[in-house]
């Protein structure tokens, strides 16, 4: 190859780069404001007579406005592109043979992790009085809107635009780049941050355990086609915690 069209090819490759790199810090962008918005509309409203604990509604019309968000942005792209969000519910024979292990091998776990933690003596009690009303609507906003608000932000929407925008390619036969970067990206929004004043608060166990569960979420969406079974296998694992969390509150 001449030396003129070698140098041709090496500036389009890095010029190809540095397009991937603007479009990847778009994405966490988008992916990272969402639930900003979503907290800025949720303190419009005032749920204190619904909610005077501050247990519920607020987190429940912040995940319904960052849900709203990503999907009028899907919408754009779905008018205007080819990309595919995969709403149905794909191969379903898939879903549920990968939604039924992932429920037992968690299920496991999850027991495991609360006996380890009783006989530590660190069990953390239920956050919120335990009144009938704030058990059914924190129960009631893990089961009907976290799952649904987050995968489709974090599975349907970042997944299939990384995919489509950037690269389809995979680090390995288990893992490709669009659902590593859709699970990190989840951790990375488990962490607190704030501007004014600026301050960061985390807890290395949660984003870790965020990628984790974040990589079979993704899994299972890039493998069934459909966000559907991510959103039940993330509703089960929020309700699971915090159901038995309720539970041993009363007798711990």
């Amino acid at each position: 190859m001449p030396f003129q069209s070698m140098k041709y090819a090496k500036g389009e490759n890095d010029m190809k780069y540095v397009f991937n790199f603007v479009l990847i810090l778009l994405l966490v962008f988008v992916l990272l404001i969402a639930p900003k918005i979503g907290g800025l509309i949720a303190d419009l409203f005032n749920v204190q007579s619904i909610d005077p604990d501050g247990a519920f509604m607020w987190i429940s019309i912040h995940h319904i406005a960052q849900a709203l968000i990503i999907m009028i942005l899907m919408f754009f792209f779905v008018r205007f592109t080819n990309v595919q969000f995969h709403l149905g519910l794909g191969n379903r024979t898939v879903g549920l043979n990968y939604l039924k292990k992932f429920m037992m091998i968690f299920s496991i776990y999850t027991a495991i992790a609360f006996i380890m933690t009783i006989l530590s003596g660190s069990f953390s009690p239920f956050a919120y009085p335990l009144t009938g009303r704030n058990i059914a609507g924190y129960l009631g906003f893990q089961l009907l809107l976290s799952g649904p608000s987050e995968e489709l932000i974090f599975r349907a929407f970042s997944i299939s635009l990384f995919a489509f925008l950037i690269t389809e390619k995979r680090l390995n036969k288990h893992i490709s780049y669009a659902v590593l970067f859709s699970s990190i990206i989840f951790g990375i929004a488990h962490i607190s941050f704030s501007f004014n004043p600026f301050s960061i608060s985390y807890s290395i166990f949660q984003v870790g355990y965020a990628i984790v569960l974040g990589y079979f979420y993704g899994d299972c969406y890039e493998k069934s086609k459909s966000v559907v079974y991510p959103m039940i296998m993330h509703s089960f694992t929020n309700v699971l915690m915090i159901g038995l969390t309720v539970i041993l509150s009363f007798f711990l």
